[in-house]
């Protein structure tokens, strides 16, 4: 097993080396090239995604057919389309490679697997989705609550990994601006 993971899961719940072991029967590895899609729309989620190393993104195609990601994961992050994940209906969503990239995955029936042979699990997948969903109504808040500055400001403040790793037109997607109006707000800020 990886040891990003297994950290990641030690810092929420007690596991045991022995128990270490049981996760290998339950989790998968993955290596994603760049650009690489596990999930396109249409299809059923059936993978919860633990990004080891490189980024993730998730995005749908909007009615204008232009993409706006919703989403973005780093390392020691999780992501998955948890409607179409635990309910196993089709996706609205891609999840695509940012980057060359390393991934743990975990399908709906394994996990319910895994939770059952190490029961501590369960309260580290409750934290793991406590914390999507406190941060899913966070950046809404924001959204509403800050100018379009404003909410640059705090995401490249709160946020500075993504703006050195992520292209800048996927910033603009994730922010709801246009990649030119980000490009004049990153010239403010420096200035």
């Amino acid at each position: 097993m990886q040891k990003n993971i297994v950290q990641h899961i030690r810092n929420h719940v007690d596991l045991s080396d022995s128990e270490v072991e049981v996760l290998n029967k339950y989790f998968k590895i993955h290596h994603c090239k760049k650009k690489e899609l596990l999930l396109i729309e249409n299809k059923v989620c059936n993978q919860f995604y633990y990004v080891e190393k490189g980024c993730l993104r998730m995005y749908f195609i909007n009615k204008k057919g232009v993409e706006q990601i919703t989403q973005f994961a780093l390392e020691g992050w999780w992501i998955s389309d948890f409607q179409s994940f635990i309910n196993g209906s089709l996706s609205e969503y891609y999840i695509q490679a940012v980057e060359e990239s390393r991934i743990v995955s975990i399908d709906h029936q394994n996990l319910d697997a895994l939770v059952k042979a190490l029961p501590q699990l369960e309260k580290y997948f409750r934290l793991i989705m406590q914390k999507a969903v406190g941060g899913a109504q966070l950046r809404s808040k924001l959204l509403y609550e800050m100018s379009k500055e404003e909410f640059f400001v705090h995401f490249s403040t709160s946020f500075p990994e993504f703006m050195m790793r992520v292209p800048q037109y996927m910033i603009a997607s994730y922010l709801g601006l246009t990649p030119e109006y980000l490009s004049e707000l990153r010239k403010k800020t420096i200035l």
